[in-house]
Order: C-alpha cells, then structure tokens, then sequence
C-alpha cells in the first residue's frame, strides 16, 4: 500500500542557488536515499566538496562544469546525468540558472559530505546543515539489540561464523536491530511470538560495527519476512545493519522470558 512518508523541506537556500529535500534524512527521516531538487539562481559555485556517498546529478535545465581534484572537469547540460563516486573530491560551477536533482546513496547528512568552505556564506550554509540534521543524528543510540531463537545464536558462537537472521535475504540483505529497549517487547511480541523456542537479545554498538566495516542505516520501520509493522510504528526510525552480526560484536546476550507464546520480559533489559 502507498504511504506518505515525509514533506519538502529547503535545506540550504544561499544568493547562488536554493537546495529542497524531496527524501533522506530530514524530509523523511530516512537514511537509505536522499532525493533533493536544486534552483542555480545564475553563475557562482560550489567549494571542494569530498562524497562518502555515491551521488547521480541529473540535470534538468542550464549548465555546470564538474572540476576534479585531478585537473579534470566535466561539463553538464540539460538532460545529462552524471555519477559522482563516493570519496570523489570535485568542485561544482555553475555557468548559468537552471536546475538539477541530486540523488546520494546512502542519504545525504553533513558527516558524509566534507565542505571546504572559504567564505561566510558556505560557513552559514554548513552551519543550518548541522542544525537541521542534528536531531537526526540524536535519535541515533550507539546500543543496539538483536533478537534472535537461542539455537542459532548458540550454533554462530560454536562455529565462529557470523549470525544472519532467517529472513536476511528476503528483506533485503540486512538485519533488523533495534535502539530504544522499550521497544523490545512489543516487536517480539510482533512478530516473533509463532516461534515455540527460546529466544536470546543481543546487545551490541554502532562503534563495534563499525570497526569490523559493517553500516548501519536508519530508516523506516520494515516488515519481517511476510509480516508488516505495526500500525502504531509509522513515526519510528529503525537501526538496520547492512550485513549480518560477527559473534565477536556482541557484548551481552540475555536471556528472554516468555508466558506462552508471549514474551513478557527480557533479563537486564526491562526486567
């Protein structure tokens, strides 16, 4: 079913040109993509921007000129649409008004994109940014948990294999984690009460993760296999981790408790 996930919103609006977010981390509060549509009010520039991105400019009306830190450059006119690659530095110019759509993957957020700034101007813009992304970046816990059926936690840690869960690929090659433990229950309780064994949390963190290279993405809360979200969830932002869990990462595993099939408690968590 189509939902509306989010509202325009102008995240930057400077004498050269007007950025609007369509999607991403402060339109939607989704961090997989961010969708912006840009207004060049006439010629002026951009400083040296460096991606941690992957970013497609799509070019609807005039012209720019992409220089790179190597020398080269790469003109764009209307209709074009051009690949800049994560960890590319490059400097846009603007020859002319028009506009463009910038589409980064993963989303756009000040961390990911390092401004060279040399001018009051471009230290306002970097400035409203940070603020409009700061919020984002609040609702982003460094403990995440996991919640898994104690079997196969059991069988990662005797074979030193990282742990993938069962729907790992139908949802689309990531692990559903959670941050907020007053959560925990209910999304058990959501979807994981048709499983008759006993079930474990993990607990682990962003830095961790990050240290053995894995990402993860903040967005909309997603279904599990076949089973959809809750109707209440439309408002939450979920931790999801590109990959699966190393065992190595994990820094608590309790214990859950059930009534049933309902989970009621989970030890040192919310007991």
């Amino acid at each position: 079913m189509p939902k509306i996930v989010g509202r325009h919103e102008v995240v930057a609006d400077a004498p050269e040109f007007q950025i609007t977010e369509l999607a991403g981390n402060v339109a939607s509060k989704d961090d997989r993509i961010s969708i912006a549509r840009v207004v060049i009010h006439g010629p002026g520039s951009e400083p040296w921007l460096t991606l941690h991105y992957d970013e497609w400019i799509c070019m609807l009306e005039g012209r720019m000129v992409l220089h790179s830190s190597d020398g080269g450059k790469v003109e764009v006119g209307a209709g074009d649409t051009v690949l800049v690659e994560k960890g590319e530095r490059f400097k846009p110019e603007f020859l002319e008004a028009g506009s463009y759509v910038p589409v980064c993957l993963p989303a756009f957020s000040p961390d990911r994109c390092i401004r060279e700034d040399e001018d009051e101007a471009g230290e306002a813009i970097s400035r409203k940014l940070k603020e409009l992304h700061k919020a984002e970046v609040e609702e982003r816990p460094e403990v995440l948990f996991h919640m898994t059926e104690k079997k196969l936690w059991e069988k990662c840690v005797e074979t030193g294999e990282a742990y993938y869960p069962p729907t790992f690929e139908e949802d689309g090659f990531y692990t559903h984690a959670t941050g907020v433990p007053s959560r925990l229950i209910e999304t058990a309780n959501h979807f994981y009460q048709e499983s008759v064994d006993s079930w474990v949390c993990l607990q682990f963190t962003r830095t961790s993760l990050r240290k053995a290279g894995i990402h993860v993405r903040d967005e909309e809360a997603m279904p599990v296999g076949d089973t959809q979200v809750g109707e209440s969830w439309t408002n939450w932002i979920c931790p999801h981790v590109v990959g699966g869990i190393p065992v190595a990462v994990v820094e608590e595993v309790h214990s859950m408790t059930r009534e049933g099939q309902t989970f009621v408690s989970i030890e040192g968590i919310t007991d």
